[in-house]
Order: structure tokens, then C-alpha cells, then sequence
């Protein structure tokens, strides 16, 4: 089973391909729904790099355990007629909680300039699902997978490295 989203988000491929790496971005997007908490002493990393190998707490409004899941992190690229496509992956799994009964958890999230306006970013998302309780468990992924596309849609224009800013007194000084 599969749940999709596709759609132009406000921020350059670049900032969105930084975001998909950043453990603390990637968190705000299940904000204040679900959190991520890291089940080694050392914490998240900062960055999401390819062969990680994280395994995290799950957690549901506030604090309610829902599952541990492991997450295993790879990324490629290809490319289109509007520019790269990068690719990330996390083809971990679920190790306890409802989700445990998935066999089946294959997420990539793909960035790409968007087509037209290359400030911009068209952003695919693709969760696909399998096991024996996939029927039961798609409605509920489905509805977290709404959330998280209007979590993208409003954390994406923060995503910027370098925000624009007006040139210093030094600079107008020199003008």
C-alpha cells in the first residue's frame, strides 16, 4: 500500500535537501503530533547521513509511547528535464508498538527545483507499507501524512540557509 503527496513548497531544492537531513527538521514535521526521541546516549545526529542507522522513541501527544522504530537512512540522485532530483531514503522499520506489524516500511522523500520557478521546490513524498495490518494502519498513516504535508507547506520558507538581508552600514558606506 502506498500513500503519495507531490507539491511546489516555498523554499529553494537546496534549503529543502539540508531540511531532509536535519533530525530536528525532519522532528517538526510530525510536530506536535508525534515526537522523535533517540534511544542512544548520544542522541540524534545532526545531520541524517547516508548508511545511519538510528533507532528512536515514538511518541504521541505529549509523551504516550507508540513504538520504537529504526530508521536506516540512504540517499541517490537523478535527474530531469528541470534540474536534480535528490532522493532520501529511510528504509528502516518499526521495532515495537502498532506499526511493529508492518514487515513492509520504504520511505523516500524526493527534491527537485520546481518546474518554472526554481526558487521554489516540488517536493514527492512516497511511504509504501506492507504486512498484515497495512489495510488497518493506512487510514491512520494516511491522515498523519495530511499533517505532515501542511507541516511542510509551513516550515518550508524557515528552511532558507541565508535569509536576505539589508546590506550593513560598512556596506552602504562603500556603495
Amino acid at each position: 500500500m502506498r500513500i503519495l503527496l507531490k507539491m511546489v513548497i516555498d523554499c529553494d531544492s537546496d534549503a529543502a535537501w539540508r531540511a531532509l537531513h536535519s533530525p530536528r527538521a525532519v522532528g517538526e514535521l510530525y510536530g506536535p503530533l508525534v515526537d522523535l526521541t533517540p534511544l542512544e546516549t548520544t542522541g540524534l545526529p545532526t545531520t541524517w547521513a547516508p548508511g545511519a542507522d538510528i533507532p528512536v522513541q515514538l511518541s504521541a501527544l505529549g509523551g504516550i509511547p507508540i513504538g520504537r522504530q529504526f530508521i536506516h537512512i540512504s540517499e541517490r540522485e537523478t535527474a530531469s528535464a528541470h534540474g536534480p532530483v535528490r532522493i532520501l531514503r529511510d528504509s528502516g522499520i518499526p521495532l515495537t508498538g502498532p506499526l511493529a506489524s508492518l514487515d513492509v516500511w520504504d520511505h523516500q522523500m524526493a527534491v527537485s527545483p520546481a518546474p518554472g520557478d526554481p526558487t521554489k521546490t516540488l517536493w514527492r513524498d512516497r511511504l509504501v507499507i506492507g504486512g498484515p495490518t497495512a489495510l488497518a494502519l493506512w487510514p491512520v498513516l494516511w491522515a498523519t501524512w495530511q499533517w505532515r504535508a501542511a507541516r511542510i507547506r509551513a516550515l518550508a520558507p524557515t528552511w532558507a540557509h541565508d535569509p536576505a538581508s539589508e546590506p550593513t552600514e560598512v556596506d552602504a558606506g562603500h556603495a
